[in-house]
């Protein structure tokens, strides 16, 4: 505005101004005022100040308008530069830092104006309203078009996954853990018992799942369109891409899309095919996927406070997929073959579970934090219940026939050998197992300990022992108990303790070549060793004792003593063809007896021999004079020779090799 000049002023001005002099005048002789003159000066600085307020906008308005024509020239170039962008088939961010940085020049400027008119929040209808709506609409256009720019960048510059660098497949991916879905009451029984290996501790790797030197443009976009209000359709860009690119990593993986149903609906070789992949890929996917996706959010977008919000919906889907399947296999059924397996999985998602918190931890993904914690507890109490319903398995475990030969029964192999494998997940079983030590119906050992120098193991020690250790121990009660009766199934009184010979010693030899040695502990493996000497011993009696009746000397000198009477030759020979009978019969059947373990087996021979040969030889020996030649029908050698077939699980005769 310029400066006033009296020369221009107009009458009714002068009457003003010297109206103003003389007030002027008389407040300089400082009088006092009445109320009502102060009133009249306070009415007359507001009139004043009204009146300068008016003449001022005026003044502005007019200098304004020169403004806004510069703006409008200026905005309409920025706009034509803009549409032309628009219109392009080239991408700004690949065609050179001159270009790129005219572009981002132009945006801010608009994106001032914007801030700028929004601030005099101008009517409708007006020059300023006007301006607003265009910058707004450039701004918007301009916004759009980087978002192309951004998602263009995110997906054409995509580093390839490559899980085979990673270790991840393996030989036996495809294949079938025999011993997984074999029945208790299947001969062809395998004594590996293999879990997944589980690594503990494991760290995160970092991979870069975005070329990086196209990192500080995606920033620089990131950067551009929160500071122009557009931090929503910048987080949705990002969303959208790199949730396909989480997808396509499962699809990598080999992670099929299943619902709970399908899962529920597959054979248990199939579905243990999928359980052993699904806890390889849990790992790689939180530990190398989800962390290096969690850096490359944190890359672009820095400390603001939506990394949180874009990570959890980017990684929603493809983690919630994975816990599907977990879910689906905790809501299945309890087999004993699905224990191991079930643990593994739980293992898994223990070991994951700190990588999981510090991903989740604000409000955007503590959902994800809590459904996987869920899931955990679920597999958890899936993994407790089929432990007890494999516990019942075998204490229920029941048999219509004998098992043939006598021999180590498969239940026996296959719960030493699963207890076995057991002992790895020791921590995890303790979490998940109640100590049954307060339940009335625990089994305790079938028989008190009578076995010279060994501790009873009844005399309330468990009030001690871990959940697992207490388990372990009723368990191995229930599998005696179970054998004993299956003992009872067998019409040869020496073939049942030979069958419970067999199957001690394995538990003894078992627990005692193993970690399990260290949760029965070296009492209980004394106990099992007493245990089948003795049904060794109960054995021998039950074969050898009418056998070596008939090479006693009572009875062979008439009614006297062994010294009075002549022998009777005829009862001679029908004690010596008795024993070839009672032999002939001993070998065709115990040929087809079994005992798998060759030292025992060899022990048991040679504790045979000597006490059968020694009276065999002595009988002879002694009427030889008495006995004609040609009722001899074996040498002791011959017989010796024999013994050593037994046990073989083949019955043979020796009819064949009789004496005319």
């Amino acid at each position: 505005m310029g400066s006033f000049n009296p020369m221009m002023n107009t009458p009714e001005e002068e009457n003003l101004i010297a109206a103003a002099r003389l007030i002027l005048k008389e407040l300089e002789s400082n009088i006092i005022l009445s109320s009502e003159a102060t009133k009249i000066l306070e009415d007359l600085a507001i009139k004043l100040s009204s009146i300068t307020k008016i003449t001022k906008t005026k003044d502005e308005k007019e200098d304004g308008d020169e403004k806004l024509s510069d703006i409008k020239l200026r905005l309409d170039s920025i706009q034509n530069k803009i549409m032309a962008w628009e219109v392009g088939q080239s991408m700004i961010w690949g065609s050179g830092s001159d270009q790129t940085t005219e572009i981002l020049k132009a945006v801010n400027e608009v994106k001032k104006l914007v801030e700028k008119f929004e601030t005099l929040n101008p009517n409708k209808d007006t020059i300023e309203h006007e301006v607003l709506r265009k910058a707004n609409d450039v701004l918007q256009t301009s916004m759009a078009r980087i978002e192309e720019e951004f998602k263009h960048i995110l997906v054409h510059n995509r580093q390839n996954f490559e899980p085979e660098r990673l270790s991840f497949r393996s030989n036996d991916d495809d294949g079938i853990d025999s011993t997984s879905i074999i029945s208790f009451e299947d001969d062809s029984f395998d004594d590996s018992v293999h879990r997944e290996s589980i690594s503990r501790g494991s760290e995160v790797h970092i991979m870069d799942l975005i070329n990086p030197q196209v990192i500080p443009n995606l920033k620089t976009i990131a950067t551009l369109m929160f500071d122009s209000n557009y931090t929503k359709e910048c987080c949705h860009a990002y969303i959208s891409i790199r949730k396909d690119a989480l997808d396509d990593c499962l699809f990598i993986l080999e992670v099929e899309k299943s619902s709970i149903e399908d899962v529920l609906k597959m054979e248990w070789a199939t579905l243990n095919s999928k359980i052993r992949k699904w806890t390889k890929v849990m790992k790689i996917f939180v530990r190398i996927y989800l962390a290096s996706e969690k850096f490359l959010c944190e890359q672009i977008f820095g400390k603001n406070e939506v990394v949180g919000w874009c990570f959890a919906e980017s990684s929603k889907a493809s983690i919630l997929q994975l816990l599907n399947f977990a879910e689906a296999i905790a809501v299945g059924s309890h087999k004993p073959e699905k224990l191991i397996r079930i643990l593994d999985m739980y293992e898994v998602l223990a070991n994951l579970k700190p990588d999981i918190e510090s991903f989740y931890q604000n409000d955007p993904g503590s959902y994800l934090q809590t459904e996987f914690q869920d899931v955990m507890a679920r597999i958890g109490d899936c993994a407790s219940t089929t432990f007890l319903e494999f516990k019942n398995a075998v204490g229920a475990n029941p048999s219509n026939a004998a098992f043939p030969g006598g021999g180590v029964h498969h239940l026996t192999r296959w719960v030493m050998n699963y207890v076995t494998t057991l002992i790895d997940y020791s921590n995890s079983l303790n979490t998940l197992l109640k100590s049954d030590t307060d339940d009335q119906d625990q089994v305790q050992d079938s028989s008190p300990d009578t076995s010279p120098g060994v501790e009873n193991e009844n005399v309330n020690q468990n009030s001690h022992l871990s959940p697992m250790r207490s388990h372990f121990r009723s368990l191995m009660s229930l599998l005696e108990s179970n054998l004993e009766e299956k003992s009872r199934l067998y019409r040869e009184e020496a073939l049942g303790h030979l069958f419970l010979m067999n199957n001690f010693h394995y538990m003894a030899e078992k627990v005692k070549g193993s970690e399990l040695r260290t949760v029965l502990g070296d009492n209980w493996i004394r106990k099992r060793n007493w245990k089948f000497q003795q049904h060794a011993m109960s054995y021998e009696r039950s074969t050898l004792s009418s056998i070596l009746n008939l090479l006693k000397e009572e009875g062979l000198h008439g009614n006297g003593g062994s010294n009075s009477g002549s022998i009777s030759k005829t009862l001679l020979k029908e004690r010596l063809q008795g024993f070839y009978t009672a032999f002939e019969e001993i070998y065709k059947s115990q040929t087809g007896w079994s005992i798998p373990n060759s030292q025992l087996s060899e022990d048991l021979r040679i504790s045979l021999s000597l006490k059968l040969i020694q009276a065999y030889r002595t009988f002879v020996g002694r009427y030889a004079n008495s006995i004609s030649e040609k009722y001899i029908r074996y040498s002791a050698d011959d017989l010796e020779n024999y013994l050593l077939d037994l046990f073989e699980g083949s019955p043979r005769s020796l009819h064949s090799f009789h004496k005319k």
